[in-house]
């Protein structure tokens, strides 16, 4: 499912128009994108937690090459499912 059929079903469930649903769901995703930007988590109680996680530097190798280098450390976004979802998933 991409955005628009997103937006799509959020319309037909809520009584809203697609434009209206589109824009609802622009401004949820912005606001979780900030909110995890400033280092906040963002729970969603029975789908999930998304928070920042930190990667230490460490060494790796070059497929190409196979010479040894650094990478950098670096943040990356999390998700981690709740039960509701868990259960969805798994019958």
């Amino acid at each position: 499912m991409r955005k628009p059929e997103l937006a799509a079903a959020i319309a037909e469930h809520a009584d809203l128009s697609k434009d209206k649903a589109g824009e609802v769901l622009n401004v949820i995703l912005q606001q979780i994108t900030e909110a995890v930007a400033d280092g906040q988590d963002v729970s969603l109680v029975g789908f999930g937690t998304f928070n920042i996680r930190e990667r230490s530097a460490r060494t790796g190798k070059n497929p190409q090459t196979g010479e040894t280098m650094q990478i950098p450390a670096s943040k990356s976004v999390g998700f981690k499912p709740g039960k509701a979802l868990k259960d969805a998933v798994n019958g």
